[in-house]
C-alpha cells in the first residue's frame, strides 16, 4: 500500500515509517537510514520494525539549523 504524501503529514500519527520520515525531510531512503545509524535521527525498533517518533524530523532539523548559526 503506498502512502499519500497526506498521510505523511497526519498530526495524528505518534510514529513514521522511515519512509515517511523521510518524506517530512525532503530527502531519500537511504539517506534517512544513515542518519539513524549515525544517531542523528532519533528512532525506536518495535520487534523487526524501526519507527520514527513523529517529532523527530522536526528536532533533527532545529539542531542542524541551531548548528549552522553558532558556525
Amino acid at each position: 500500500m503506498d502512502v499519500t504524501p497526506v498521510d505523511a503529514f497526519d498530526t495524528t500519527l505518534v510514529l513514521l515509517t522511515v519512509e515517511e520520515a523521510a518524506r517530512r525531510l525532503r530527502i531519500g531512503r537511504t539517506t534517512c537510514f544513515a542518519l539513524i545509524r549515525t544517531g542523528e535521527l532519533e528512532s525506536i525498533d518495535i520487534g523487526r520494525l524501526r519507527r520514527v517518533p513523529a517529532d523527530a524530523p522536526a528536532e533533527y532539523l532545529a539542531r542542524r539549523r541551531a548548528a549552522k548559526r553558532a558556525a
